[in-house]
């Protein structure tokens, strides 16, 4: 097997801390961006693009609409109450789901978005009791 095979880069992802590495390279940007509103804004504009040009989300990715709207309402300081931690581990998972060239890149058919799926779905399982209290804050919330 090539070291670009598909087959061979999700069995890596499987391995012990992989996913965790991912998330956590993104760490210092996500801090960094968050100090920016205007920048923050257009990464989730970006990454709203991306989405919107992939037919089938998948169950993994169906979370990131709500990753950011909870970035766009915690930089707006229209909801503030979730850990710091939190939003940087959400913001790192959004900055690797953006980035096309990650560890599978997106353009490969099939399995180009298991890895940002993988991503995705370990930031979730940090945070969802913080994602879940903004649900639950955003439904009951009049607009």
């Amino acid at each position: 097997m090539k070291n670009d095979d598909p087959k061979e880069k999700i069995g890596e992802l499987k391995k012990e801390g992989k996913v965790k590495g991912l998330l956590s390279r993104n760490k210092e940007k996500a801090k960094k961006l968050l100090k920016d509103k205007e920048k923050t804004e257009e990464m989730l504009d970006d990454l709203e693009k991306k989405l919107s040009k992939i037919p089938r989300v998948g169950k993994y990715l169906k979370d990131i609409p709500v990753f950011i709207s909870l970035v766009r309402a915690y930089i707006s300081k229209e909801y503030t109450k979730i850990p710091l931690r939190s939003v940087i581990a959400i913001v790192s998972a959004l900055i690797y789901v953006l980035n096309g060239f990650d560890f599978i890149p997106d353009f490969i058919p099939g399995v180009g978005l298991i890895d940002d799926a993988a991503v995705t779905a370990f930031a979730y399982k940090m945070v969802h009791k913080d994602v879940e209290k903004y649900r639950k804050w955003k439904s009951g919330k009049k607009i």
